[in-house]
């Protein structure tokens, strides 16, 4: 397996950015396997998601991730990371964590097989 925390770092980086500036352009990342947990929300499959991830209610957002962990499995990359988020142009910045299982295809591309997010309420 390649540097699985090189893979990790790079595939948050491109995540958060896309995310940031066309969330519908997230949908190659998942597959109809896939299964997205958002606060308690739970989706299944690429299209469902990409809907879910494109009619949150805000126009802008913008993710800084403090901290980024990864370890391999046997099958692909277990990735958690904590950050906090701005929407809307808004001042206070939301916390949140987001746990990713990257599996591999048989090309041996990365997809997103789980992808769970929280807000972090105190």
């Amino acid at each position: 397996m390649a540097d699985f925390n090189e893979i990790a770092k790079q595939f948050v980086a491109h995540y958060y950015t896309t995310f940031d500036t066309d969330r519908k352009s997230l949908a190659p990342l998942y597959r109809e396997g896939s299964m997205l947990t958002f606060q308690s929300d739970q989706l299944m499959g690429a299209g469902a998601i990409t809907e879910k991830l494109a009619s949150l209610p805000f126009a802008k957002v913008v993710h800084k991730y403090d901290r980024t962990d990864a370890q391999p499995t046997p099958n692909g990359i277990l990735i958690v990371v904590a950050g906090q988020l701005l929407v809307d142009d808004g001042e206070q910045p939301l916390s949140y964590t987001q746990t990713f299982l990257l599996a591999q295809d048989a090309a041996g591309s990365y997809y997103v097989q789980n992808d769970i997010f929280n807000l972090v309420v105190f």
